[in-house]
């Protein structure tokens, strides 16, 4: 093998291009980005860099010099298409690049509002450029309303509210999270919320929003209006895969892979938000917009093109994302589903300091941690071995 390219200067194309290096693969990696900065760290843009604790210099994922890995690294780079048959990618200007081996890294963008209008003031989150928009703004010290009660507008709005800032979050879902964490905790998140003075209004959703060039207010579902000057859209992202339509490759909220992370093409493999694979630990097919998973199918891509012992398996991992809001630490191992059995250990709902267990069909399948991250360690364990609910259980009630 020649020639690997890698698209997507993401953290998973990063954790890619490093591993093949590691790996002693010696011929040529192409990697190409979208975004004009190289690989940076996503997580702290809705939190450290939006309340202004960090400056851009501290989001660079890779501290060694990029030299080292001898690749043919190009940010700022638009790719147009790929060409399955003769491995072949089409830059923006005409350019191209043929491959042995290609690993798709591509990542998602920040889904917009339908019909969501052009205005000033109106903001999407998920880039360093989106964020340092939304941060400039804040320095005026705007009236903020949050669209989404996610993850990432619930960070945005604890961040808005560390900075000491009117915050209103329209939810059209019951409560918060509703889907990642279920209806109970969800309330949980909900209090916490409101109990630092966010104006949290669930089952609702925007009807329009409007301004004379900047805006000015939002219409609701439910008649009333709230007046912003400030809008942060946080209502979810998409998998990017417009660029390879009529490639060939199957595209189904995400590119679709087999268990190893590989496409029909056997030299063609997806890694990160962009993937969608089938994970037999869970037996479900599964896109994961996490940083764990981002670094992981990264690391096993790579492996997988080079042969390497590492990835013989299926890639089986147990997905985990964290949040920090306020001062909670809300971290989450596994998969739920709303009719999952559910067990509180480690301390009390009440306090906000607990881990919540779920089960189903005596099986161990998620864990929820508020400000237990020793504990999730645990329990992430106990999942991936396929314990029972029962036995975590028991072995939760004589540890808390």
């Amino acid at each position: 093998m020649k020639r690997i390219a890698v698209v997507g200067a993401s953290l998973a194309g990063l954790r890619a291009v490093e591993t093949l290096r590691r790996k002693a693969f010696d011929g040529e990696i192409v990697w190409l980005g979208e975004e004009s900065p190289r690989p940076y760290d996503r997580p702290p843009l809705s939190k450290e860099i939006l309340r202004g604790d960090w400056e851009v210099d501290r989001l660079g994922l890779r501290r060694k010099s990029y030299d080292e890995l001898e690749v043919d690294l190009r940010t700022g780079v638009h790719v147009d298409a790929l060409d399955l048959k003769a491995h072949r990618l089409r830059l923006a200007g005409g350019d191209q690049v043929e491959f042995d081996a290609l690993i798709i890294a591509t990542g998602a963008h920040a889904r917009r509002l339908p019909n969501q209008p052009d205005l000033e003031g109106v903001h999407v989150l998920r880039t360093l450029d989106d964020a340092l928009a939304i941060r400039a703004a804040l320095e005026a010290e705007p009236r903020v309303l949050v669209v989404g009660a996610g993850f990432i507008g619930a960070e945005v709005a604890a961040s808005c509210r560390a900075r000491g800032l009117e915050v209103t979050v329209i939810e059209p879902l019951e409560v918060p999270l509703m889907r990642g964490l279920g209806r109970e905790m969800g309330q949980v998140c909900a209090d916490l919320h409101r109990d630092n003075g966010v104006d949290l209004r669930c089952g609702i959703s925007v009807e329009r929003i409007e301004g004379g060039g900047k805006v000015e207010r939002v219409r609701l579902s439910d008649g009333t209006s709230v007046d912003t000057d400030l809008v942060v859209i946080g209502v979810g992202a998409i998998p990017t895969t417009d660029w390879l339509e009529g490639s060939g490759l199957e595209l189904d909220n995400g590119v679709v892979c087999d268990p190893y992370c590989a496409t029909k093409d056997p030299d063609i493999f997806a890694a990160g938000d962009v993937a969608r694979w089938y994970n037999p630990l869970f037996e479900e097919e599964m896109r994961v917009e996490h940083w764990t998973n981002a670094v992981e199918q990264g690391v096993y891509a790579a492996c997988r093109i080079l042969g390497d012992a590492d990835a013989a398996e299926p890639f089986a991992p147990v997905p985990l994302f964290w949040s920090d809001q306020y001062d909670v630490k809300i971290q989450f191992a596994g998969r739920m589903r709303p009719d999952d059995e559910m067990r509180i250990f480690h301390g009390s709902v009440e306090e906000r300091r607990f881990v919540a267990l779920f089960g189903r069909k005596d099986r161990l399948m998620g864990a929820l941690a508020f400000s237990r991250p020793r504990q999730l360690i645990g329990y992430k364990r106990m999942i991936s071995e396929r314990v029972s609910f029962e036995a975590a259980c028991a072995q939760a009630a004589v540890s808390s």
